[in-house]
């Protein structure tokens, strides 16, 4: 592997872990990022297969509430009921991940217009969602309603096109749908488990005999990167969108989106 490589591996691993779990679109960073840095992965599995290691935050940071889950599945209906919840949230991005992986793949993830685009649009209905004065009518992820869990997982969907962000998507569906700020949050990151695991596999079926030892080298080097970065980001989110709501990560998101055009038109 050559150093330069090794260096934008490092840089774009801790770039995911930051972002992964806020509204910001870790994919729309990492990708511009590496269009920026000239990096280049083969059939873009790098920046798929990173995920799980901001994924294995969470079961690291959640793992007694998890364990606590699962214990309780078989004598709890509230448990089951929650479970059955975040399976369907999951199914509508799943289908239609697997429908238009290679689309996804080959078009929207070479467009950084598209993504600057998405940032910059994304960031202004979540400026627009965080300031509307919504009735809130649920508090706890673990009562939602089953039909909340399906329309959320629906708002997931939009997701698919890199820069509107995965958990952007369905924390604004969350919000309007009547659940406070901190559960909708908390939400994703538990929703973030199933779909970012399943993306994660399907890439990596789909994409294992074009890989070499140095791809596997570099996702490891980002997969170690993107676990560590993410543990600092979930462990305080939860506090930060409690006191300070969701309009920083709006407004880094219009920033970030309009850099992009302005660097994109320049450089032609």
């Amino acid at each position: 592997m050559e150093t330069r490589a090794i260096i934008d591996a490092v840089i774009l691993g801790i770039t995911e872990g930051l972002t992964e779990f806020i509204p910001v679109s870790s994919t729309g960073h990492i990708l511009l990022l590496g269009h920026f840095l000239g990096f280049q992965s083969t059939a873009r599995t790098f920046e798929v297969l990173i995920q799980l290691g901001a994924i294995l935050a969470i079961l690291a940071v959640y793992f007694a509430r998890l364990w606590q889950l699962f214990i309780t599945l078989p004598s709890s209906p509230r448990s089951r009921r929650f479970v059955a919840g975040i399976v369907l949230a999951f199914l509508p991005a799943a289908f239609a991940g697997v429908l238009a992986h290679d689309f996804i793949k080959t078009v929207l993830f070479e467009t950084p217009m598209v993504i600057c685009v998405a940032l910059v649009v994304g960031g202004i209905l979540l400026l627009v969602v965080d300031r509307m004065p919504l009735k809130v009518r649920y508090h706890d992820v673990m009562d939602y309603p089953l039909s909340l869990y399906l329309k959320i997982g629906l708002f997931q969907t939009l997701a698919l096109i890199p820069g509107t962000s995965r958990s952007g998507a369905t924390i604004a569906g969350a919000l309007l749908m009547g659940t406070d700020k901190r559960s909708a949050a908390e939400f994703s990151f538990f929703l973030a488990m199933p779909t970012m695991l399943g993306a994660f596999t399907y890439d990596l079926i789909k994409n294992w005999n074009t890989l070499s030892l140095d791809d596997f080298g570099l996702i490891a080097i980002g997969f170690v990167m993107a676990f560590l970065s993410a543990l600092v980001v979930v462990r305080g989110l939860l506090d930060f969108v409690s006191r300070h709501g969701f309009a920083p990560f709006a407004w880094w998101r219009i920033g970030v989106g309009l850099a992009g055009i302005v660097a994109i038109v320049a450089i032609g």
